[in-house]
């Protein structure tokens, strides 16, 4: 299993529209794809952090080479409401 973990900061005063674009647009795009096994989209305060799990490391590549999910990121980072957006870290895990 591998988990991918991606962290921002936002305009708190806007955090309401950055959990409704999550459940509504990037969580359907996660579901999409082959390889998506669950995740979770934490907040406290401005800081963000989506945590997902992914069967492969080869399925997590074509996630972020759909244009489905550049889609999304381009969508997100065109509301304005993320301040700062690190890349995101995909690593194996042993269960």
């Amino acid at each position: 299993m591998i988990v991918r973990i991606w962290r921002a900061r936002i305009d708190e005063s806007r955090a309401e529209e950055y959990e409704d674009f999550a459940q509504n647009r990037s969580v359907p795009t996660f579901r999409a794809h082959v390889g998506f096994i669950g995740g979770a989209l934490l907040r406290d305060g401005a800081d963000c952090t989506v945590v997902t799990l992914w069967d492969t490391q080869r399925d997590v590549e074509r996630l972020e080479t759909s244009d489905r999910y550049r889609e999304s990121v381009a969508a997100i980072m065109a509301t304005g409401f993320v301040r700062a957006a690190g890349e995101a870290h995909a690593a194996s895990v042993r269960t």
